[in-house]
């Protein structure tokens, strides 16, 4: 199975629920992706395309497999910084 994900990277974990609070109440997680992620993907709205087990650093990897399509996590912390995960596609 490979699911297809954005993220959004920020050095703490207080931005992180800062746009998380903003996502929940509407905001457009691509355009927060363009504005505030620091991680090379904010430029196409945080979109890492599609990856399988073992591609990504464990507590992402464990993060995004546990959503559902359209669900964005919790803040996450890896050694990158904060991420704010959104699934958009899953193929089995």
């Amino acid at each position: 199975m490979k699911i297809r994900a954005s993220h959004i990277l920020v050095k703490t974990e207080d931005e992180a629920k800062k746009l998380l609070e903003e996502i929940k109440n509407g905001a457009n997680f691509a355009e927060l992706a363009k504005e505030h992620s620091l991680c090379p993907s904010g430029r196409d709205g945080g979109d890492l395309r599609f990856f399988g087990k073992g591609m990504m650093v464990k507590p992402f990897e464990e993060a995004a497999f546990a959503l559902k399509k359209g669900e964005v996590s919790e803040p996450v912390e890896t050694q990158f910084g904060w991420h704010l995960i959104q699934l958009t596609d899953i193929q089995e």
